[in-house]
C-alpha cells in the first residue's frame, strides 16, 4: 500500500517537473534539417530543456545543458534518438521533438565500427526500461530550481538517494553504453588537479552519475556544429542594414540594454 501511494505521488511529481516553463531563450537553435544532415549513429545530442526539472539540473550542474539523447539509425531512414525519460522510461523519439530548443552534438572520436555497434546495440536493447518513481525524495530536490547550497556542493545533490529518478534524469544510460567498450567520458585525474576536483570525478565514476555537461567537457568527444559542417561562408550572410547608420549585425539598443 505504501509503495503504491509513493509511486502515485512520484508520477504526479514527475509530471509536474516535466511541464514547460516560460522565458526560454533561443540563442541559436539549429534547424532540424541541418541537425539531420550532421548527426551520425553514436552521437550524443545535448539539449537545453525548457521544463521545471531542466532549470534545476542546469543550476546544479553549472551548465547550459540539462538533457542528453543518443543518436541511432537502425533502419537507415535518418537519425533517431533514444533517451531516458522521467515518466516514460527509456524510449525512442524523433529529432523533431527538440526542434525549438538549443542543442549541441558531441561525437566520440575514433570509435571502431565493432564498438559502435556494441554501444548502439546496448542503447537499443534498453528501450522499454521503466523507472520506479516510489523514491519521492529523489524528486523533491528539483522543486527548488535554485536551492541555497554552496556552489561546490550543488552537483552532489544529484546523488541524493541515487535511486531510479536520479538515473532517469542523468546521463547514466549513455555512460553505461560507452562503458561497454571502455570508451572514456571524463578525463583521468592528472597530477595537480585540485582535491575538490579529484573528489568530484571519483564520485561520478563510483556512482555513474554522469550529467550532460560531462560529454561537452570531455576531451574524448568532438563538438560538431551543423552550420559549420555544411559549408559555412560568412560572406554569404544577409545582415540587417540599419538606416540610422548603426554597424550591421549589432543588436538593437533594447537588446543591448537588457544585457
Amino acid at each position: 500500500m505504501a509503495n503504491r501511494v509513493s509511486r502515485a505521488a512520484g508520477r504526479a511529481l514527475a509530471a509536474y517537473l516535466q511541464r514547460p516553463v516560460g522565458k526560454y531563450v533561443h540563442f541559436a537553435v539549429t534547424p532540424v534539417r541541418l541537425l539531420r544532415q550532421a548527426l551520425q549513429p553514436g552521437d550524443v545530442l545535448l539539449v537545453e530543456g525548457n521544463t521545471r526539472i531542466s532549470g534545476a539540473i542546469k543550476y546544479l550542474t553549472h551548465s547550459t545543458w540539462s538533457h542528453a539523447a543518443f543518436c541511432v539509425n537502425p533502419d537507415g531512414s535518418g537519425p533517431e534518438l533514444i533517451e531516458a525519460d522521467l515518466e516514460d522510461g527509456v524510449r525512442r523519439i524523433s529529432l523533431e521533438r527538440y526542434a525549438e530548443l538549443n542543442t549541441r552534438i558531441c561525437r566520440p572520436v575514433g570509435l571502431s565500427p565493432e564498438d559502435l555497434d556494441t554501444v548502439v546495440g546496448y542503447m537499443v536493447s534498453s528501450v522499454g526500461r521503466q523507472y520506479d518513481l516510489k523514491n519521492v525524495v529523489d524528486l523533491v530536490r528539483y522543486l527548488l530550481p535554485q536551492p541555497p547550497v554552496p556552489r561546490r556542493w550543488r552537483r552532489r545533490m544529484l546523488a541524493l538517494g541515487s535511486g531510479d529518478p536520479t538515473r532517469a534524469i542523468c546521463s547514466t544510460l549513455i555512460a553505461e553504453a560507452f562503458q561497454q567498450v571502455r570508451y572514456p567520458i571524463l578525463p583521468e585525474i592528472w597530477a595537480g588537479c585540485p582535491a575538490h576536483c579529484a573528489n568530484e570525478i571519483l564520485a561520478i565514476r563510483h556512482h555513474s552519475l554522469y550529467v550532460p555537461r560531462d560529454f561537452d567537457l570531455s576531451p574524448y568527444f568532438r563538438i560538431v556544429k551543423p552550420t559549420v559542417e555544411t559549408g559555412f561562408d560568412y560572406r554569404r550572410l544577409n545582415w540587417h542594414e540599419d538606416p540610422a547608420g548603426a554597424v550591421p549585425g549589432m543588436f538593437p539598443e533594447s537588446k543591448q540594454s537588457e544585457s
